[in-house]
C-alpha cells in the first residue's frame, strides 16, 4: 500500500440498527491506519455513495445484519458509477440474506451485484483489513482487485 492514508467510508444500509460490529470495525480501520468516515445505522445506500464523493472515498464498506442486504444493496455499484465512483472499492459484509442458502451462493449474488468482496457474518476485523491492503495494493497496479 502506498504511504498516503486511505478513507473509508462505513455504515450499516438500510431499516438496519446493528451497528456493535460495524463500530468495532471502524476502530480497527483507524487504529490500521485508515481514516474512517462512520455514516452509523439506518443509511441509505445513496448517502454512502454521496459520503464517498465528499470525502474522495477509496471505498466504501456496508454493513447488513438484518438479513434484508440484498434488497438493500440492489443497484448500489450503479449508484457509485452514476457518482464517478466506478473505480471504488465496495465490500458488503454480515448476514446478508433471510432463509436457507448457501455461502457459496450468496456471496456469488454480491459479487455480481458490483461488490469486491463478500464478508461472512463473524469475519475478524484484520481480515478485512488484509484484504483492503491487498485490494488497494492490486488496484496500484492497475488490476480490480486481488485474488480471493
Amino acid at each position: 500500500m502506498s504511504g498516503r492514508m486511505r478513507t473509508i467510508v462505513t455504515g450499516v444500509i438500510g431499516s438496519d440498527t446493528h451497528i456493535v460490529g460495524n463500530r468495532i470495525l471502524a476502530m480497527a480501520l483507524e487504529k490500521a491506519g485508515h481514516k474512517v468516515v462512520a455514516l452509523g445505522a439506518l443509511t441509505p445506500a445513496a448517502d454512502f455513495v454521496r459520503a464517498a464523493v465528499e470525502t474522495r472515498a477509496d471505498a466504501i464498506l456496508v454493513s447488513s445484519l438484518y438479513g434484508q442486504g440484498e434488497l438493500d444493496c440492489r443497484g448500489f455499484r450503479d449508484l457509485c458509477v452514476e457518482a464517478g465512483l466506478e473505480d471504488i472499492l465496495l465490500y458488503v459484509g454480515g448476514n446478508l440474506v433471510v432463509g436457507k442458502r448457501s455461502w457459496e451462493e450468496t456471496a456469488q449474488t454480491y459479487l455480481e451485484m458490483g461488490f469486491d468482496r463478500v464478508a461472512p457474518p463473524g469475519i475478524r476485523s484484520e481480515a478485512v483489513i488484509e484484504w483492503l491492503g491487498r485490494d488497494f495494493a492490486a488496484r496500484e497496479r492497475g488490476q480490480r482487485r486481488a485474488d480471493p
